[in-house]
């Protein structure tokens, strides 16, 4: 069953979101603060968060950053700030979707969905499954990769890059959190001049043209992302 944490306090709007979300296999948690919210974290297992960001005693946005400390459960923000810059940022916190009030209740449900689909074990590149994208096939499970007919060599720093964009694909990744991930343990020795190096030689291999590329792209700064052209 999976277990979605509803924080937010207005009262009617979070009943709203709880009918809408809820069904047979999906059991909902109600939050109308952040402390809250720490107490449900804390007795169970949680599979997604939708989050407001503000809220009575706090900010969603710091609590959110707070959360990727410890948790990498998936986070759906709703806020009335519209403002580009406010988006960026709560993306760049470790959100997974950002949502602006006000909003359709189907349009969050199928937004949640797809957070879940994309996150949920097993989903992705988890799967064993081939991914295509234009003339790139990935095959994680059996580590081979394939740019029009040719088979490409990565080293493991690179697969682990690769991997970890193509699982995020159109989500923006910080540098901070790309570093983690793939240099996992040992990013705070790492020079953060290496991620740089790592992405253009991983361009450099899979790109067709790696001054302008189709899907690695930047985040300008932020971090990186893998653009969502899936075939």
């Amino acid at each position: 069953m999976t277990a979605i944490l509803v924080v937010e306090d207005d009262e009617s709007l979070n009943t709203g979101i709880a009918l809408t979300l809820g069904g047979e296999d999906v059991r909902i948690v109600q939050a109308y603060n952040l402390a809250q919210a720490r107490r449900e974290l804390e007795y169970g297992k949680i599979d997604l968060i939708v989050l407001d960001v503000n809220l009575p005693d706090g900010s969603g946005l710091e609590f959110c950053a707070s959360l990727r400390r410890s948790y990498r459960v998936p986070v759906v923000f709703l806020t009335a700030n519209d403002l580009e810059s406010d988006i960026v940022t709560g993306l760049a916190l470790g959100g997974d979707d950002y949502i602006t009030k006000p909003f359709s209740l189907m349009v969050l449900r199928a937004r949640v969905s797809a957070v879940l689909r994309r996150t949920r074990p097993g989903s992705g590149t988890d799967s064993g499954e081939k991914l295509t994208f234009g003339s790139l096939t990935l095959d994680f499970g059996g580590m081979e990769y394939v740019k029009k007919d040719s088979k490409i060599t990565l080293s493991r720093t690179e697969q682990k890059l690769l991997k970890v964009l193509v699982e995020n694909r159109g989500r923006i990744l910080t540098r901070e959190r790309l570093l983690e991930h793939v240099w996992s343990g040992e990013a705070d020795f790492v020079d953060e001049n290496a991620l740089s190096v790592c992405v253009k030689r991983l361009r450099a291999k899979i790109e067709d043209d790696p001054a302008a590329p189709r899907w690695i792209k930047t985040a300008y700064g932020l971090g990186y992302t893998w653009a969502m052209e899936e075939r």
